[in-house]
């Protein structure tokens, strides 16, 4: 039986598909010239519209900042109310505008000419004032709105597109990674996803080393004290030879009637699996269940002999939960 409520929604849906692969198709030199542009940029990148847009603008702003392109949106109808003085020389000013002719975008379109500001347009209206008093022109096609045609709805979703392709694209050209990334968004679900082995490792004190001549008697001491069910084992110079975990104590204790008295070096794993200090934590908990291990190292750069930190499996989910 015909739903009426989901015919419209999916046709809202399949009209912004359409109005997506049309964008796709514009995108030329032009996308590439904004974005040498705006990396060049040694101030803010300013980004303004009207109505709809302007919300678009706000969205855009910080999805540049939050990838460290310095970003702040303000509103067009502000602007001839004294936030014109918001934006300097340094600044590259956005405006976007479907028809390119809204009346608020006349005085900030002057002021930019006045005091040279570098003006990128995102505008669908070739005969438009935007477009033709911009320096960098990224056209937008026109696109079909839902709604009897006059809803803003195709023509937004293509505005924040191209906004986020510009995003996309800095965040590339300024290698901008995952760990800068991370410096912007320390908490939430975001912030878990992109812990890394400093954030959760346990060091100094806390790491349970033991020299590699001692003998078992003392290396069952220091497993109890430090609870972590495995121990560092490392040589006269501070460097890792291996590890002794449970599982190699019960290995032992199968095959030996007394222990105390054997050199823990015998009996450890050498080569101990190690992950460097700015893995992701969750990289290292793949590793974790694919290696059966309940317990890493912790290095930094190319040291891998010289441990810094361990990470348990208990430790591990706790910090990603």
């Amino acid at each position: 039986m015909r739903n009426e409520n989901i015919e419209i929604g999916k046709n809202v849906i399949d009209l912004q598909i359409k109005a997506l692969k049309k964008l796709k198709f514009s995108i030329e030199g032009s996308f590439d010239k904004a974005v040498n542009t705006i990396i060049k940029c040694k101030s803010k990148i300013i980004i303004c519209g009207v109505g709809k847009s302007g919300i678009i603008a706000s969205k855009i702003s910080a999805t540049l900042s939050s990838v460290g392109t310095p970003s702040f949106s303000i509103s067009a109808n502000d602007c001839s109310h004294g936030d014109l003085g918001r934006i300097t020389k340094n600044d590259i000013l956005i405006l976007i505008s479907y028809s390119g002719n809204t009346s608020e975008l006349k005085n900030i379109i002057k002021y930019a000419k006045i005091n040279k500001i570098p003006l990128i347009g995102i505008v669908s209206n070739k005969d438009s004032l935007l477009y033709r008093s911009s320096n960098i022109k990224l056209f937008i096609p026109e696109v079909t709105e839902s709604g009897y045609g006059i809803v803003p709805t195709s023509s937004t979703t293509i505005q924040l597109s191209i906004g986020d392709a510009l995003a996309i694209a800095l965040m590339n050209k300024k290698k901008f990674g995952k760990l800068d990334f991370k410096k912007f968004h320390p908490s939430g679900n975001l912030g878990n996803k992109l812990k890394t082995a400093s954030d959760i490792m346990l060091t100094k004190s806390k790491i349970p080393f033991i020299n590699e001549n001692q003998y078992m008697k003392k290396a069952l001491k220091v497993i109890n004290i430090k609870r972590l069910g495995f121990l560092v084992v490392i040589n006269n110079q501070g460097l890792t030879n291996g590890v002794f975990t449970d599982g190699d104590l019960k290995r032992l204790m199968q095959r030996k009637n007394r222990i105390e008295n054997l050199k823990i070096k015998s009996f450890m794993t050498k080569k101990p699996y190690s992950v460097e200090k700015n893995t992701l934590a969750s990289e290292i908990l793949f590793q974790m269940n694919k290696r059966k291990i309940t317990n890493v190292c912790v290095h930094e750069k190319e040291n891998k002999r010289k441990t810094i930190g361990v990470i348990h499996i208990h430790n591990l989910l706790n910090n990603l939960g």
